[in-house]
Parts: structure tokens; sequence; C-alpha cells
């Protein structure tokens, strides 16, 4: 059976070729430099220097401004193959700047614009300077302050800390409060020029030492009044808040997408020493329990990227509904890829923490991974920004015929529209096209054959009208941050009949031929996300095996264990 290759843009070919084998010893970019690297605590500088010459800042930049951002699920598909061998070169090199480059394209003038994209086209960075330990993701309680001067500009003053390349940068955008009232419109965001900022109203602070990314540069910046002018000031002033809950829905979407690569590379470390390790007289992958885990996880990463690529084409598709999507996929993707690694852990036993021999670096995927479940937003903020949506999706869209996503949502490797930044919405209105298209899924042709799934999506269609009865009877008190626990609890079936209704439709509009195509992955995944009390049972032997069986080949030919399955440099 093919794989989905088709997926995947040419270029994320190009650089996992330039990356070089993982397996290598002797390649610069390769797991052993990777684990010196982070031995010394220190970025992978010949990784550093490989992607300045490839140009990857591009891929953080819209067409239009001479970059190559045109589809948000090709940048995750590109940006898997730094996050598969160095999360935090993937980081530390890429994804700080895409935070920051997101914001600029969503609500900077011409100007400001154009001087982002040629900082990002020269190689370098611009660091997203939101963070505050005191107030963590309560973006709302920042007090960073931007007080106007006597001459009109602006005076910063307050501390960003934990921030990625905050001591590199050439630039950043900063989350500054320009009104002491409380409210909506209290912060604006600020680009600020580091080349041209007066240094003795700034001070470096201390990195703060951390368990996983060890190589990032995680510093902090002190600001004494630092005078910026009132043109600094992106869009509006007192729309900051505004515009980074509609630009960080991009972000919130690929960043949990392209981590899945930590899990590819997991999965991959593990089936090796599985495979060759002999246990009981025979290969530990013989031991039933080893394939049952190894099939589960498998299963698991398909849904996430799934999940994860169906989110990305909504940013294109039906940015009105990104603000549900983007938490969804956050919250649902890092469960699952901190779940499987755990799994995957407990397989290598000892071995999973060795930092020397041919599992090495497991430990650090594993400690690199731990930062996609609260880093950027954490998943309880997720599900604190879902709950207040829940009652009006439930009014307006999960039972109301015509309310269906189009079917190039589904259809994976079809062309996208371009990313239009200026659609995105801070609320959903009730609009809901996936799981509005799940009342629809039964009235089209279904084979004997998949009788099962039939069952499965009629389930979930009651599921989702059960859910709605319980979330149209939710008050107003029950919506806020103090909402009891059975609340927050609504949220998260909420997310899994989604993402189950996701996994039906990519099934239904996969090409003829791919192993999307066929309904081995969707039993396994159906069957793991089935509702029930304690942990999902078994997968049933049959789907079982022939996971596993899909799984073992593409570990022999050097492909990956995603939904593209597409080569990769071994």
């Amino acid at each position: 059976m093919t794989t989905a290759t088709g997926l995947a843009p040419q270029r994320a070919d190009e650089l996992e070729h330039l990356l070089g084998a993982l397996s290598d010893p002797a390649n610069p970019t390769g797991a052993t430099a990777v684990l010196a690297a982070d031995e010394r605590a220190e970025m992978l500088a010949a990784g550093e220097t490989l992607l300045h010459s490839y140009g990857l800042n591009a891929e953080f930049v819209p067409p239009e401004l001479g970059g190559r951002l045109e589809r948000a699920d090709h940048l995750a598909e590109v940006m898997r193959a730094l996050y598969r061998r160095d999360p935090a070169l993937g980081l530390g090199y890429g994804a700080g700047s895409l935070i920051a480059g997101v914001t600029l394209w969503t609500a900077g003038d011409e100007r400001q614009a154009e001087h982002a994209a040629g900082l990002l086209l020269d190689g370098r960075r611009i660091a997203i300077a939101f963070h505050e330990l005191a107030h963590g993701n309560d973006m709302g309680g920042t007090e960073f302050a931007a007080n106007t001067a006597p001459d009109g500009g602006l005076r910063l003053s307050g501390r960003k800390e934990v921030v990625t390349n905050i001591g590199r940068a050439d630039a950043m955008v900063v989350l500054a409060r320009t009104d002491p009232r409380p409210g909506p419109r209290s912060h604006s965001l600020v680009l600020v020029d580091r080349a041209s900022a007066d240094p003795a109203h700034l001070t470096d602070l201390p990195r703060f030492g951390t368990v996983g990314m060890r190589g990032v540069q995680l510093g902090g910046l002190r600001f004494d009044e630092l005078p910026v002018p009132a043109s600094a000031v992106l869009g509006p002033v007192g729309s900051g808040l505004e515009t980074a809950l509609k630009a960080l829905q991009i972000t919130r979407t690929v960043l949990p997408t392209m981590a899945t690569g930590i899990l590819d590379t997991g999965l991959r470390i593990a089936v090796g020493h599985l495979t060759g390790r002999r246990l009981y007289g025979g290969p530990a992958t013989a031991i039933p329990h080893v394939r049952s885990v190894l099939a589960d996880v498998f299963a698991d990463l398909l849904r996430a990227e799934a999940l994860g690529a169906v989110g990305a084409r909504a940013l294109h598709l039906v940015p009105c509904a990104a603000s549900v999507y983007a938490s969804a996929v956050k919250f649902e993707v890092s469960r699952l890829l901190l779940g499987a690694m755990d799994r995957l852990a407990e397989l290598l036993g000892a071995h999973f923490y060795l930092r020397e021999g041919p599992t090495a670096l497991f430990q650090k995927l594993l400690r690199d991974l731990a930062p996609v479940g609260f880093g950027h937003i954490a998943r309880a903020a997720c599900q604190m920004s879902l709950l207040p949506q829940l009652p009006l999706l439930a009014r307006r869209t999960w039972d109301t015929p015509g309310a269906e996503a189009p079917g190039d949502l589904f259809a994976l490797s079809r062309a996208l529209p371009p990313l239009r930044y200026d659609r995105l919405a801070l609320h959903a209105a009730g609009r809901d096209p996936i799981a509005g298209s799940l009342p629809a899924l039964l009235d089209e042709p279904w084979t004997p054959a998949h009788a099962d799934l039939r069952d499965a999506v009629a389930a979930d269609r009651t599921a989702l009208a059960e859910l709605a009865v319980a979330c149209r009877q939710l008050s107003p008190v029950d919506l806020g941050v103090d909402a009891r626990p059975e609340h927050y609890d609504l949220v998260t079936r909420y997310i899994r009949l989604l993402s189950r209704a996701v996994c039906v439709q990519v099934w239904r509009h996969a090409e003829p031929g791919d192993f999307l195509a066929g309904p081995v992955w969707l039993r396994a995944v159906l069957h793991r996300s089935a509702p029930g009390p304690g942990l999902p049972r078994p997968l049933p032997v049959q789907v079982e095996e022939r996971l596993l069986t899909e799984l073992l080949d593409r570990q022999d030919t050097g492909r990956s264990f995603g939904l593209t399955g597409r080569a990769l440099a071994v």
C-alpha cells in the first residue's frame, strides 16, 4: 500500500536530505552531535549554520513579502524535519521567530511587515516577548508598561522572562500595558528594534535553568524607561490582546503539529531497540504487551497528525472557526504526544534515560517534549478558552442541517487558498463545520465491510447530541475560570468527538491506494479514543497485527510513521 507522500512539500525532503542521516556518528547534525550540544547546554552550531544557508526563516514569511509561508500544513511538515532530531534547534532557530512573525503579519503596517520580513529573510531573529513569570498565560495581567512620554513617544519599563532568543534577537514584539485600567483594550503590541535601542535602558537577565530545551536561549530582559517611537505600536493602541489571541491561533495549531516529529523518532528508537533486544528466547517485539503498546503509539501518532493537519487547513478554509480548532489541537495533540512518549519510556525501561548508547537520544527528546503541554499556552488555558464557546456551538451548529465543512478541509493533498490573517476571529460565533459535518456523514454511502465504522459514527452523533443538551444548560456563571471540573470535562468530551470526526473524514477523503484510505488505521484510532472508564482497551488482534506490519515496514524502509510516510534520512 502506498503512503500519502503528496501531503508533504518537496522542500521538506530537501531539508531532510541536507540534515543527513540521524544515525551517522560523523554527521555534524546527527544524533551524536545533537547529544553533545545538549550536554554542553548549547545550540547545535552546525545545525544553525545549515539552516541559515537553507534559508529556513523564509518558511515564516508570507509569499507577498518574499517568503514561503503559503500553507500552514506544509510549514509543519518542514519543521518536523528539525523536531524529529533536535527540538531545541526547531524552537531556538525557527519557531520563536515564527510566533513573532504571525503577530506582525496580522497587525503590522506595510513598513513594519517589510522590516520584519527583511530581518528574517536575512537569517536574523525576532523574539516574541509576552511572558512574565508572575502572570503565566494570563496575558491580561501583564504589568510590563508602555507609558506615553512628553515627546509623544513611548517609554517601556518592566521585565520579560523565559523568552526564546531575547538576548540575540535583532528585534522583538513586546506585549505592554498602555492603559492602567483593566479591560480588553488595556494592552498593545510594540515592535522594538534591538539594534537601535539605547543599551543604557536595557539589562539582560540570566537564563533560567531548564530540564529540557537546554540549548535554547531562554533569556530575560529588563527595560528601564526605554524610549521607542509611537510608530512602533502594531495596529491601533489597545489592540494588543485581540491581535495576540487571533495571531496565536496559527501557532497554537502548527507548533504542536510539528512536534509530532519528536514522537516519530521516539517510536523509531523504541522499535529499533526492542527488535534487536532478545528476551525470553526471542525478540522483545514478540512479547504481546510490547506489540500492543507499539501499535497503540502508532495509532495515537496518526490521530495527532490528522487532527493537526485538518486544524492547519482550517486556518485557510474556515478561519472564522480557528479559535475553536487551534485550542483543540493544542490540547489534544500535546496530550497524545506526552502520553505516547511516556508509554515508550516504560517499554525501554532503564534504556530510556541512558545518556549514552543507541537509545541516548530518547531521553533528550522526552525532556524536550515536555514544553508542548505548557509552552506558548497551557493545556488548561485551552480548556478555559473553549468552555465559553460550547453553548453557542451546540445551539447553532451541532444539529443544524447544512452546517458541514467543505470537503477540501479533509482532502489533505488538495491546494489551499492563501492564509488570510485578517479573517481570523476572536470567537467562532457558534460556527463549527467539523462537528457540524458529523450528522451528514451517516447519509453518505457505506459499504457492508465498513458497517462497524458507520456504527461508530452513529454512536458519535448520539454522543454529540447528548453533549449539546448538557452544553445548552450551562449558565454564564458556569463558563468562567472558576468553572467546576465537570464543566471542563465537557470540553474534553467535545475534543474527543472532534478528533474522531476528523479522522473519519480524512479516511473518507483520502486518495485511493493510500494507506490513509484503508480502514485499519481508522479502526485503531476509533478504538483507542472510544469513550469509557479507565484506560483504552487493547486493539482487536487483527487490527493490531496489520498496524504492526505497516509500522515495521516503515521502520525497515526508513519512512516516517506519520501521515505522509515520506522517506527519512535515518
